[in-house]
């Protein structure tokens, strides 16, 4: 007879996802595995963040030098660590959309670079484990 009173038991839906989550490093540095829309708009909101306070502080500096050149100098290590976040993170949204990292060469197509940022800005990833990883979701 069963237990009236026993918890109900549960399912695992999918216990083949096998996600784990991205460390920090890995979000921003490798080109491998998938994120979500969330984790990606975080990033994006951080590097603007941050640019915002490189430039006015550069912009600054470069004022008071009386040196505009000095701004774009300054500016250039954030700008190129920037890029390679911004492709990092761009590449792991792909993967998560079920694409390759290839995909983002589209950006630099006019009309289809709006494709492109519809996909991976606004888009869900493709439900479940795909050739990338787990559903990161």
């Amino acid at each position: 007879m069963e237990n009236p009173y026993a918890s109900p038991q549960g399912e695992i839906i999918n216990p083949s996802s096998s996600f784990t989550p991205l460390t920090w490093k890995q979000i921003l540095f490798s080109f491998e595995g998938r994120i979500p829309r969330r984790q990606y708009w975080a990033v994006f909101g951080i590097q603007l963040g941050i640019g915002f306070v490189f430039g006015l502080i550069a912009g600054l500096i470069a004022a008071a030098m009386r040196a505009p050149g000095m701004a774009i100098a300054l500016l250039v290590p954030y700008y190129i660590a920037s890029l390679w976040v911004g492709l990092a993170v761009g590449v792991k949204r792909c993967h998560d959309r079920g694409r390759s990292g290839w995909f983002m060469l589209l950006v630099l197509v006019p009309i289809a670079n709006i494709w492109v940022m519809i996909e991976i800005m606004c888009l869900r990833g493709t439900e479940g484990p795909n050739q990338y990883g787990g559903d990161p979701t």
